[in-house]
């Protein structure tokens, strides 16, 4: 089966290997660290939880692919689209990326499917996802993925505890703010976790350690963690056997801040792993 990969410098945005009808269908072959599938049951344990609400509210999504609640307004980055595969009829999707050269091929069947057949509709928007969040509404989003940080050179303002404190200021009541951290040098957990505490909001953390890799197939383990402001917030992530696991900030380490942060010792940490 030919594979289509996608890539800026060393940040694997992602393979396409089956088609988008077939994504949608089964949400499965997905790409790189495989973690759309862990995203994608995060946004539909959000759909799940606001169901009963009198009306859904929209998800901001920061970084390469994304999935929401249904029937809901979507803003999130591009890369190669993936997880548009798993929306739901009645979603509006307005895509983010940074590059106009990833719009170009992420829009492209002859490379990739994913948006051109589940979200071919969806408006792109060429911006920096910090700056384009300002615009959105106070409490508008139930959920939040930011998606950014598995290149070699992470943006790091996207990682302090201002940029948390934007996030949260567009969360809805019950929100949830999803990131996908895996990272081949620097351990990133912890720092989510101390952005997330000084912003007065509890953390979730699913490193996926007995997922079986295979590089053949761009399948790798990831980390992800959730955030939101309650333990109730979590919905179906906080139940026994799920993956998830409850992450306490270290007390013995700096806050990342716009005038503060540590990448070295990010690195270190990854180490002693």
């Amino acid at each position: 089966m030919q594979q289509t990969r996608a890539a800026q410098g060393n940040d694997p945005h992602g393979k396409a290997g089956s088609r988008g009808d077939d994504l949608r269908n089964h949400g499965a072959d997905c790409t790189d660290h495989g973690h759309e599938r862990d995203v994608g049951d995060d946004a539909r344990n959000q759909s799940d939880q606001h169901e009963s609400h009198d009306h859904a509210l929209p998800v901001h999504r920061l970084g390469r692919a994304d999935l929401v609640a249904e029937g809901v307004d979507v803003r999130a980055e591009l890369g190669t689209g993936a997880l548009a595969c798993y929306t739901r009829a009645g979603d509006n999707w307005i895509f983010y990326e940074i590059d106009q050269s990833i719009v170009d091929v992420a829009s492209n069947p002859a490379y990739f499917t994913y948006k051109p057949l589940c979200a071919p509709q969806a408006k792109v928007v060429l911006g920096d996802a910090r700056l384009t969040i300002t615009d959105a509404p106070s409490g508008a989003y139930d959920l939040i993925v930011v998606d950014a940080f598995s290149s070699d050179a992470i943006p790091i303002h996207l990682l302090t505890r201002e940029a948390m404190a934007a996030y949260l200021s567009k969360l809805a009541p019950h929100g949830m703010i999803v990131m996908h951290i895996s990272n081949r040098h620097l351990e990133l957990a912890s720092i989510v976790a101390g952005i997330a505490s000084a912003n007065g909001l509890e953390t979730l953390i699913n490193s996926q350690q007995d997922e079986q890799e295979d590089s053949a197939h761009y399948l790798y383990t990831s980390t992800v963690t959730a955030v939101a402001r309650a333990p109730e917030d979590f919905g179906a992530l906080k139940e026994a056997n799920s993956g998830w696991e409850p992450l306490a900030p270290d007390p013995k380490q700096w806050v990342w801040t716009d005038d503060y942060s540590n990448v070295v010792g990010a690195m270190i940490r990854h180490l002693r792993e």
